[in-house]
């Protein structure tokens, strides 16, 4: 990877939050995104392109637009912080095949996203196997100083991971609501899946406490212009 710019930009933090892991400090965004303004790294979690595609392969009848939707996103999230490079971390398409059936302008949308930066594709359990004609590098996982960058989450200090699709069910002027979130206690995250079609797991499965081994951590909710702190025992 390119050597980070000694000099950086001021970060608009409008819709944003700075947080620790392991003592290193990064900032979420309501949009589902981790930026680490040291090593200028974006990091976005659960794609799955081309979900649409494979469900409607099985019969199963949904808008064609996923990815269209989700590379649109991802291109404003990109603009706004101009990484030097992108880090994927795995299932960013919904199976091996996504790639053969990616549309022609989809392509070049991803293409243009990839141009001028690093971009890195971390294997997942959906998409495990490196792939062709979709530009980047495939690792099975990336360990970048005091971070680790990987699909399923281990409970490590320092990991920054994907695969559980955190979302957190809370209450709110009386009525409930449920949004995807960063689940985080300072020492390891879980990151919200990013893709347009992707559901949730609720951050009080006993998923998370294998990985945060107590209910004392943060669900940071994505709203519709900032980020919501709760403690993960508040939440439902």
């Amino acid at each position: 990877m390119q050597a980070p710019s000694a000099v950086l930009p001021p970060l608009d933090m409008r819709g944003a939050a700075q947080i620790t892991v392991a003592g290193v400090a990064v900032v979420i965004d309501c949009a589902g995104a981790l930026y680490w303004p040291d090593e200028r790294v974006l990091a976005v979690a659960d794609l799955h392109l081309e979900k649409g595609s494979s469900f409607a392969a099985r019969g199963v009848l949904l808008p064609p637009y996923d990815t269209a939707a989700t590379l649109a996103r991802l291109a404003l999230v990109i603009a706004r912080y101009a990484p030097r490079a992108v880090i994927a971390l795995g299932d960013s398409f919904h199976d091996g095949h996504g790639p053969v059936r990616i549309a022609a302008a989809d392509r070049a949308a991803l293409v243009a996203l990839q141009r001028g930066r690093d971009w890195i594709w971390i294997a997942g359990n959906h998409d495990p196997d490196p792939v062709s004609a979709i530009g980047g590098n495939f690792v099975a996982a990336l360990a970048i100083g005091a971070l680790a960058f990987r699909h399923e989450p281990s409970g490590e200090a320092g990991e920054i991971a994907g695969h559980l699709h955190p979302k957190a069910r809370v209450s709110t002027r009386g009525r409930s609501m449920e949004r995807r979130c960063f689940a985080c206690d300072g020492e390891r995250a879980v990151m919200p899946a990013f893709g347009a079609y992707t559901g949730g797991l609720n951050i009080r499965d006993a998923a998370f406490e294998k990985i945060f081994q107590t209910s004392g951590f943060m669900a940071h909710v994505l709203g519709d212009s900032r980020l919501h702190s709760i403690a993960a025992s508040r939440c439902y």
